[in-house]
């Protein structure tokens, strides 16, 4: 979960203008389209068709809000989802995680990751890299009073007695509002304050809450990642996001999940034992959806330092 806000947070962005929040709902809503389909063709006259512009304005809207263009988002994403899949499935064999991930062959996945990494992926040392990727997002989020809460749960270790439980969720519609880099202090509590306001505002204040975490940080860099503040709004057919508020539609999934009631480091040691010691042993594989974190009540109800929540896994069938 992305840090609490504290006294000395780092100014953030002003709430967009109206225009700035169309396009941004617009970019959003094809950056949830690439994400959804991403073992799919991705031609750029498809997506910018999804976010309503002509490809030509697409490609220049895209690239100022994201900094990348469609092409190199697409690219990247795809290799963050398979260093994901040889993470969680060491011996599936590369041409299906490549075909898996919209690679095109076991032949287009090398070339492409030796162009970012360096080496193939047979030879890629994940743990080193992933270990590389925890130690920068720690020292983002937390400074060195707090690192250790941060700290990585070895493999094999549950101090905290954690039981996966398995839910069938239904198909869901949620509104919500999208951070950039969340893991610095301060913006996603501002996100939840104003998607909390509008909630309020259109009667769905004590609907459920959720928090989307579309990126491992253990994977993908800090400045990459992105953290959706939601609310369900399944049951209100005629409400629809609009501006900043973007909204999203999640089929039916199994989740495995954990309750917790605690501090951040009980969430950083529950995710570290899911992924790393239960997932391998369950015979499940991660879904192609972000995890996610349900509150029981509205985002920090309970305050800043203790969290009562569901940590809930999309796993394959």
């Amino acid at each position: 979960m992305p840090p609490e806000s504290d006294d000395n947070s780092p100014a953030t962005s002003p709430r967009p203008t109206p225009a700035q929040a169309d396009y941004l709902q617009r970019v959003n809503r094809a950056l949830d389209y690439v994400l959804s389909n991403l073992a799919e063709p991705l031609p750029l006259e498809l997506v910018a068709g999804v976010a309503g512009f002509s490809p030509f304005h697409f490609h220049r809207v895209f690239k100022s809000m994201t900094g990348e263009t469609l092409q190199q988002f697409v690219q990247r994403v795809r290799l963050e989802r398979a260093l994901t899949r040889m993470t969680h499935a060491p011996d599936r064999p590369l041409i299906d995680i490549a075909l898996e991930c919209g690679f095109q062959s076991a032949s287009d996945f090398s070339r492409v990751f030796r162009k970012r990494f360096g080496v193939p992926p047979s030879t890629f040392d994940i743990e080193v890299f992933r270990a590389d990727r925890r130690e920068r997002w720690q020292g983002i989020a937390a400074g060195d009073e707090h690192r250790h809460l941060l700290e990585g749960l070895p493999a094999g270790e549950n101090p905290d007695g954690f039981v996966v439980r398995y839910v069938e969720l239904p198909a869901r519609r949620m509104a919500y509002i999208r951070v950039h880099d969340p893991y610095r202090p301060g913006p996603v509590v501002e996100a939840a304050q104003r998607l909390m306001a509008w909630a309020d505002a259109h009667g769905v204040g004590g609907h459920d809450w959720y928090g989307y975490m579309w990126d491992d940080p253990d994977i993908v860099a800090a400045e990459d990642c992105r953290y959706d503040v939601a609310v369900d709004i399944t049951s209100k057919p005629n409400l629809h996001g609009l501006g900043e508020v973007g909204e999203h539609e999640f089929a039916p999934m199994l989740v495995a999940q954990l309750d917790l009631r605690g501090g951040i480091d009980l969430e950083v040691r529950a995710l570290d034992w899911i992924y790393k010691t239960w997932l391998p042993r369950s015979g499940y594989l991660p879904a192609a959806q972000p995890a996610f974190e349900a509150w029981h009540g509205r985002p920090f109800e309970h305050g800043m330092e203790h969290f009562e929540l569901s940590v809930q896994l999309p796993i394959a069938r």
